[in-house]
């Protein structure tokens, strides 16, 4: 068993917990005390003095194996690299099919969840994709949540239209899904929808939410900031109890940090909104001089980026910031050792200076970042 002790971290867990050591057991948080003082024990320690220590960032929404191609093969998105994820400070990803359930498969999607986890980082899945019926590995949805490690829930997309507009009944068969395979499984379960910009918009969800409210905690809409009629319509969920997503990639109609002012301002509480990235989808780009179109991958830091300027912008201070990136993800995806930085929970850290800039990353235990540069990558990396 391997031993670390962070000293002198000025601990956010996301809660402010002061000046605090930390003792990490293998991948495990063992002891936390304002001073930890141990010998006979091979330990390594890491001197946080000065800089302030966070749960590792959930991104709960990413196209780990690259999102579909939108104008043929060759706009297909190619993968992430555990390198990006650690850049950005994400121990704990979720990844997902896009608009492409054939040629980007849920078994590819599997494998690539296994290789993150066994290089270091913390990866989960969804099955399916945006159509209906669902496309799974066994033979439904609850089947994967009960027997798949990796799958914690499902994908869908309605509101769009790439989406295969899926009823309210269709949906609430889903939702019986994932909850019956998140209670046998003991992962709780959530059904993942993409939002597009159609006029419906959430109309579906907020009407099972207000007729069936037990079922809230099983709704995870996302993209939620695409167009401001969407927005409404999510604070109006927020008000039911319900989880909302804001992406921090993607088309917006406001900033996510400025959508998250006006959430709070509504009355949502904060514990009710989360960030993720829509990393690795196809962004599309059109020179407005030469309308020549080009497709980019989305970007992967955003997330952090937008929890930063909740706190600089004077919006919410640090602990209510970090919650959109780690106890809140948390929360929704019902990973109970994830997202705080407590006895007992996952080791998986990011170390902060006074602006706020990424210094380290720990994952598992192990040390992914020092001082702002990656120091493990996945093993195919140059």
């Amino acid at each position: 068993m391997s031993f670390t002790l962070i000293r002198n971290a000025q601990l956010y867990a996301p809660e402010p917990l002061g000046m605090n050591d930390i003792l990490l057991s293998g991948s495990d948080i063992a002891y936390i005390s304002p001073r930890i003082e141990l010998s006979g024990l091979p330990i390594r320690e890491i001197d946080a003095a000065g800089c302030v220590v966070t749960p590792g960032f959930i991104d709960q929404h990413v196209h780990i194996i690259g999102g579909g191609g939108q104008t043929g093969f060759a706009s297909l998105v190619p993968e992430v690299t555990m390198s990006e994820l650690v850049a950005c400070g994400t121990t704990t990803v979720v990844g997902m099919l896009g608009t492409d359930g054939y040629v980007k498969e849920l078994s590819t999607l599997y494998a690539k969840a296994k290789a993150l986890d066994d290089d270091g980082l913390t990866a989960y899945m969804l099955t399916s994709y945006y159509g209906f019926p669902p496309k799974t590995l066994m033979d439904s949805v609850a089947d994967d949540l009960i027997f798949i490690d990796k799958v914690i829930g499902c994908k869908l997309a309605m509101s769009d239209d790439r989406s295969s507009f899926p009823t309210e009944q269709d949906i609430l068969r889903l939702i019986n899904q994932v909850r019956l395979g998140g209670f046998t499984s003991g992962k709780g379960g959530i059904l993942h929808i993409h939002l597009g910009a159609l006029d419906e918009g959430i109309e579906p969800l907020l009407h099972i939410a207000r007729t069936y409210p037990t079922l809230i905690s099983y709704l995870s809409p996302t993209h939620l900031i695409r167009t401001e009629k969407l927005f409404m319509q999510a604070l109006e969920l927020g008000h039911l109890g319900g989880m909302i997503d804001f992406s921090t990639g993607g088309t917006k109609f406001d900033t996510p940090h400025r959508a998250v002012q006006k959430a709070l301002e509504a009355g949502v509480p904060i514990e009710q909104i989360t960030f993720s990235s829509d990393g690795h989808g196809g962004v599309k780009r059109i020179d407005p001089e030469t309308g020549v179109m080009t497709y980019r991958p989305a970007p992967l830091n955003l997330n952090m980026q937008e929890m930063v300027a909740l706190v600089k912008e004077g919006i919410l201070p640090l602990d209510k910031a970090l919650m959109t990136i780690t106890s809140n993800p948390a929360c929704n995806l019902k990973l109970k050792r994830k997202g705080r930085v407590a006895v007992g929970c996952d080791a998986d850290l990011c170390i902060l200076d006074q602006n706020l800039c990424l210094r380290g990353v720990i994952a598992k235990g192990v040390e992914v970042m020092k001082d702002g540069i990656v120091v493990k990558k996945g093993r195919y990396e140059v």
